[in-house]
């Protein structure tokens, strides 16, 4: 049986974006023998149960919102785009049911925004770098990324000693700053040290997030590829606790 993996809708207030960015999700998922179950935004928190109750892992996209500065204690920064309520409200449960079960989660850009201040991480609102951050074509190579050699990530790419380092795209102007409770930093970019990636620090729990977009680069990129196979076959490993 393929296994069932949850995903919310992008974002509540900009159709377009949500119906250009779904789909490679999608196909990512399905492509690695997942089953992809769609969690649309707005629904009351009883419904949002029901749709995931039988799904195995949690995948958390991107978005074009920026998550409210106040959750993490801060002021909102001028180039700090608005805030999307609805899809914060949908990541929040899925988290919820996620840890509760021990399900295996990945996140991806404001995915990984996203699980960092729900586990009281902050971000930097806007990135001031040389490095290119946010390229204007989607699956355009930005920068490298160096991984921790002793991680989920390095397992998940299938990394060789010595093959650390690795081209990514890129297309986001916020980053972690504080990381969040039972997070750590497996991926920076070497050349400003942005924080790139995270996991969780329970070995018996699959958490990871990235902050680049392996879901535009899947069908050409070998890192991307097994990134969400690792993903795939950990939920299809995954069983409720005793």
């Amino acid at each position: 049986m393929k296994p069932k993996i949850a995903i919310p809708q992008p974002c509540s207030y900009d159709a377009s974006y949500a119906e250009r960015a779904l789909p490679p999700y999608l196909r990512a998922i399905e492509s690695c023998g997942g089953e992809p179950v769609i969690i649309p935004l707005g629904l009351e928190p009883e419904d949002i149960a029901r749709s995931i109750t039988a799904c195995s892992g949690v995948l958390l996209p991107g978005s074009p919102a920026d998550i409210d500065p106040q959750k993490y204690g801060e002021k909102r920064h001028a180039r700090t785009a608005p805030a999307d309520p609805a899809r914060d409200a949908a990541d929040e449960l899925l988290l919820q049911d996620a840890y509760n079960l021990h399900k295996p989660i990945l996140g991806i850009c404001y995915g990984l925004q996203s699980l960092n201040v729900w586990r009281s991480g902050s971000l930097v609102q806007h990135i001031e770098s040389q490095v290119n951050h946010s390229t204007r074509r989607e699956a355009e190579i930005a920068h490298q990324v160096r991984i921790e050699p002793d991680s989920l990530l390095a397992r998940a790419v299938r990394r060789s000693p010595n093959q650390y380092a690795f081209p990514v795209n890129s297309s986001h102007h916020q980053a972690v700053d504080v990381v969040g409770d039972g997070l750590r930093i497996v991926a920076l970019s070497p050349d400003d040290d942005t924080i790139e990636a995270i996991e969780g620090t329970m070995p018996d729990h699959y958490v990871l997030a990235v902050q680049w977009h392996p879901e535009r680069t899947f069908d050409r990129d070998t890192h991307s590829r097994l990134l969400f196979q690792s993903f795939v076959d950990a939920a299809a490993s995954w069983r409720m606790p005793a």
